[in-house]
């Protein structure tokens, strides 16, 4: 990653700290005023405050969206989809609640977490051998970087330099051809949903972005 990104990253990541902490100052601020009014205990108010603060620190970045052609013109159609992750700061995130919606025009699935999780080590991203292991409607993670091996040990990303890709095989009424679109939302047990939609490129290339 070159110099500037990493300022921009940085500075981004400083920009958003500044405002999560102001958002929580106001929410502060605005509960003691609400308090007077509805008599809320100090235990309830604390209970907000904690809610909005979880809300922040395990909010998920997604860094990447890619998926994989297959098939020969004109019936080529991406069937997988790697989606890289990490967290924002340094926060324990329990992956295992995870899910993920996926949407179209016609259907609507819900995806759970199957357990199915290693390292990249030397295999080609999509011809790890994890992507055989996943049973439908799921999907797994392969881990990228991971000093301490919470991933792989406990489902769980604790440091802000964990990244890892969550791997997805299309149900067939997902199977993407040029143009096609889906809406996909990551529900956390905790923290604020991210929803990206994924757009099918032209397949001038068998591995392909799917989020300009």
């Amino acid at each position: 990653m070159s110099k500037r990104k990493q300022k921009g990253s940085v500075g981004l990541i400083a920009i958003i700290l500044l405002l999560s902490a102001l958002l929580i100052g106001v929410t502060a601020a605005s509960l003691i005023t609400i308090s007077s009014n509805e008599n809320l205990s100090e235990e309830e108010i604390q209970e907000i405050v904690d809610n909005a603060v979880d809300e922040i620190t395990t909010y998920i970045q997604i860094k990447d969206v890619i998926g994989k052609y297959y098939g020969e013109p004109p019936q080529q159609r991406i069937e997988k989809i790697a989606v890289m992750i990490t967290p924002l700061i340094s926060q324990e995130i329990d992956i295992s609640s995870l899910k993920i919606k996926f949407s179209s025009q016609d259907s609507l699935h819900f995806l759970s977490y199957d357990y199915k999780v290693d390292k990249i080590g030397s295999n080609p991203l999509f011809e790890h051998y994890l992507w055989e292991d996943l049973s439908d409607l799921s999907f797994g993670l392969i881990v990228i970087y991971d000093k301490d091996n919470s991933i792989k040990d406990f489902n769980t990303f604790n440091k802000n330099s964990d990244v890892a890709y969550i791997i997805i095989n299309l149900p067939q009424e997902y199977h993407m051809k040029k143009g096609d679109e889906i809406l996909a939302t990551l529900f956390p047990s905790t923290g604020i949903e991210r929803s990206i939609y994924l757009q099918a490129p032209l397949p001038m290339r068998n591995i392909v972005n799917l989020v300009e």
